[in-house]
């Protein structure tokens, strides 16, 4: 049995109106061990999407109804995380450029090889992949900030604010012991093994940073 590629919960979303196109698709990713599932419309798609759904979306630019263009804007008003390859034809590049600086992955012109269709198809499943991890992290380091109270939040800014304890007992008008209390229940809290790991914990998670005014 062949190992699946991507992770065993990402699937590659096919959305296009040409039959022959989406079958060879199909069979493509099939063929090389990828989950798929397969729409005939934007709109199919739509009233299927859900949030939780990991993988990634390869979509045709140019569709009956509802394009593949408002399809993705569709799925950006619902702060959609798939990572999108775009199938276009030649006179669609420079509307395909122009969503590239909305956020969309890549596109693909027709015709187009297997072997480049499926190392864009790759790179989506490692970006959503890492995408989704890192908002994994957020959420795990946001938990642990709703564990601390006012004053260990106060504490823990200075601290990503460089300040030593007795800077950060003058600063707050506490004894450096205090400090010293407060900085070690945040260290717990924050499951943090040392400084370093404390500070980069909250630097790089955008929730975090965005509880702090000096940051």
């Amino acid at each position: 049995m062949k190992e699946m590629s991507g992770a065993p919960d990402q699937t590659v979303y096919i959305v296009d109106d040409d039959e022959a196109l989406r079958d060879s698709l199909v069979w493509l990713l099939e063929s090389n061990s990828y989950r798929v599932a397969q729409f005939d419309s934007a709109e199919v798609f739509l009233a299927a999407y859900r949030p939780e759904m990991a993988g990634c979306l390869v979509l045709d630019v140019r569709m009956p109804g509802m394009s593949g263009l408002e399809l993705y804007e569709r799925l950006r008003d619902r702060h959609a995380t798939l990572p999108v390859v775009f199938i276009t034809g030649h006179g669609d590049v420079p509307m395909a450029v122009s969503v590239l600086k909305k956020g969309a992955v890549d596109f693909i012109e027709k015709p187009f090889t297997d072997r480049d269709m499926l190392k864009l198809i790759d790179q989506c499943l490692a970006t959503e992949r890492e995408n989704r991890e890192r908002l994994r992290q957020d959420a795990a380091v946001a938990r642990r900030l709703d564990q601390l109270t006012g004053r260990e939040m106060e504490v823990l800014e200075l601290i990503i604010a460089g300040r030593l304890n007795k800077q950060i007992a003058d600063d707050l008008g506490i004894s450096i012991k205090t400090v010293e209390v407060h900085r070690a229940r945040v260290m717990e809290k924050m499951e943090a093994g040392s400084l370093a790991e404390l500070v980069q914990a909250v630097m790089s998670c955008e929730t975090a940073r965005g509880r702090f005014s000096t940051l």
